[in-house]
């Protein structure tokens, strides 16, 4: 899941090289950081959040067949 919030936060702003994503684990649930330049947060985010939710729709999706709840933070 990290790589899959890392490759989409990459193509979404304008300095790949400052994107972080951290993951916190505690038993079945794991908490991905995601953190961006200080110009790219709002790219992250999106009108009104909506990419900031799309993001986590994705995760959400992928993580559904492993056995694990994911959530994602935008630092």
């Amino acid at each position: 899941m990290k790589e899959l919030v890392e490759v989409i936060a990459k193509a979404l702003v304008d300095h790949p090289d400052q994107v972080e994503v951290t993951e916190k684990a505690e038993g079945r649930n794991v908490t991905l950081e995601l953190h961006v330049g200080e110009g790219d947060m709002g790219k992250v985010i999106g009108k009104q959040g909506r990419t900031a939710k799309a993001i986590r729709a994705v995760v959400k999706a992928a993580s559904s067949k492993g056995n694990q709840r994911v959530d994602v933070e935008i630092v």
